[in-house]
């Protein structure tokens, strides 16, 4: 089951990957070899999003790529949505969650282990830590020192996730650590070739 979790994870971005043209994108990144998408959307309604949701899930399917679905905890359930990621806001649900959502389950715990420890015995199937580095999704976002991951890789036993301001030119340093997936969404989106830039990101990840 874990091997899914497993390098690069892209995510959507409400600016940078707008409603009518975010299928074609997430297409040409699927193409260049990203494993994990995320629909991240914190503009629009449940009910907004859910045709973009089952669409996105299925060309997720045909790529052999995992499709989570970021913070809509009733609606991925709801869809049976194949993976779902939660932040600060849901740590009091993690269990009700975990009990009512069979899809693989990720949860944001910024720079803290211990959490991520907690998060593991609840269990959650991935954590993600960051920002590693500055983040022009998330400018006021804490950078957190990469060695986390390494630290976190002796504590836990389940895959780890870095995201915040990764690019191919910055990869490298997380890659040393032993990062099993790196989730991507500026350098990915403003790249003038999603598909060159994803295929570059994979063959960094190897």
């Amino acid at each position: 089951m874990l091997n899914k979790l497993k390098g690069l994870y892209v995510i959507t971005d409400d600016v940078l990957t707008p409603k009518d043209t975010m299928l074609q994108q997430v297409e040409k990144a699927l193409q260049g070899g990203a494993k994990i998408i995320q629909l991240r959307d914190k503009n629009n309604s449940d009910e907004d999003i859910e045709k973009e949701v089952i669409a996105l899930q299925n060309l997720c399917r045909s790529y052999r790529a995992l499709f989570i679905l970021n913070d809509r905890v009733e609606l991925a359930m709801k869809l049976q949505c194949d993976g779902l990621h939660v932040g600060k806001s849901d740590y009091h649900r993690i269990k009700e969650i975990r009990t009512n959502f069979l899809g693989y389950l990720g949860v944001s715990c910024y720079g803290d282990i211990k959490k991520a420890k907690e998060m593991e015995y609840l269990g959650v199937d991935y954590v993600a830590f960051g920002s590693f580095f500055a983040s022009p999704t998330k400018p006021n976002a804490a950078v957190v020192n990469t060695n986390v991951i390494n630290k976190a890789k002796n504590i836990l036993n389940i895959p780890i996730c870095a995201i915040g301001g990764i690019t191919t030119k910055n990869v490298s340093k997380l890659i040393e650590q032993k990062v099993d997936m790196v989730a991507v969404i500026s350098d990915i989106w403003k790249s003038e070739n999603i598909i060159l830039k994803c295929e570059e990101f994979k063959k960094q990840l190897g």
